[in-house]
């Protein structure tokens, strides 16, 4: 049985409990990041911290831990767990007021809520899937306008995800103003004559962790980075297409609505950025 952490204490699964009136359960009024776990140890835990702490502080929402602290349950739960391969789950709500009301309660009062669970994944590291690729189809991008603010309000994002199992493809690309935001659940690039183009940082999209350390690992290998928006129409006569994520690295797409990339297999850039990223993220890993 999993041990977890719950407000200070490690305890056994079933007994990880959090109040029916915590406003994350109430409110989707929550934050969260997804650390991967490679070798036993944390993949760009730094940025996961920093992205925390600016989510929780557009919302003027208190944080729990210090960095440090946070450090110090991920690595306790990796070691109680045994996770050799395999994803830390880490979510902070505004707490448990002790009723349900839309105005916030004062932190002063109400301490925040904070959870984390460690999901084992072996093979997480591996390249088969890479190898296969993804086939995606595009949606309607209906979210909230504060993407770029990591919260648990993945209602819309879930119904992509089954849109694209009910049409035979493994994921979405969403779409607004005729222009490709991200994917349900990472952000999207595109590859045309050797160049990578994905959409600029902005109110619009997650400013993803694994796409900011990818981005740079691309220009450090000199390729040739645009960040840009572009259309589903462009996409589709892309030579490769990809994704970025914490729990995926880098995952190659090899269809977009039924159009074949290229011969339809996994693109060769695709692939050489993910080995990059996986070799020198586990160099770094803590």
């Amino acid at each position: 049985m999993r041990t977890v952490y719950v407000n200070g204490e490690y305890l056994p699964e079933d007994q990880g409990k959090v109040s029916i009136f915590d406003r994350g359960f109430l409110m989707a009024d929550a934050v969260y990041e997804v650390t991967s776990v490679l070798g036993g140890k944390l993949i760009d835990f730094p940025g996961h911290c920093a992205r925390l702490s600016r989510s929780l502080s557009e919302l003027d929402m208190a944080n729990p831990v210090t960095d440090d602290e946070l450090l110090g349950i991920h690595r306790e739960l990796v070691a109680r767990n045994d996770i050799d391969e395999g994803l830390v789950y880490l979510q902070v709500t505004r707490g448990n007021p002790g009723d349900r009301d839309f105005a916030f309660p004062d932190p002063d009062e109400t301490p925040s809520t904070i959870v984390l669970f460690t999901q084992d994944k072996p093979g997480l590291g591996g390249d088969t899937a890479a190898r296969k690729g993804n086939k995606v189809i595009s949606i309607d991008d209906i979210r909230w306008g504060r993407r770029d603010i990591k919260t648990v309000q993945l209602l819309y994002p879930s119904m992509g995800k089954m849109m694209a199992k009910k049409a035979g493809a493994d994921d979405a690309w969403l779409v607004e103003d005729g222009f490709v935001t991200e994917g349900t659940s990472n952000n999207a690039y595109i590859v045309k004559g050797n160049k990578i183009i994905t959409r600029a940082l902005s109110r619009d999209i997650l400013h993803g962790i694994t796409r900011a350390a990818v981005l740079r690992f691309a220009r450090e290998a000199q390729m040739d980075v645009e960040e840009r928006s572009f259309t589903i129409d462009e996409a589709k006569q892309a030579d490769e297409a990809f994704t970025t994520s914490a729990s995926a690295f880098v995952m190659p797409v090899v269809e977009i609505d039924g159009v074949q990339l290229g011969d339809g297999t996994a693109g060769p850039l695709a692939l050489r950025l993910r080995e990059i990223y996986l070799d020198e993220s586990r160099k770094a890993a803590v």
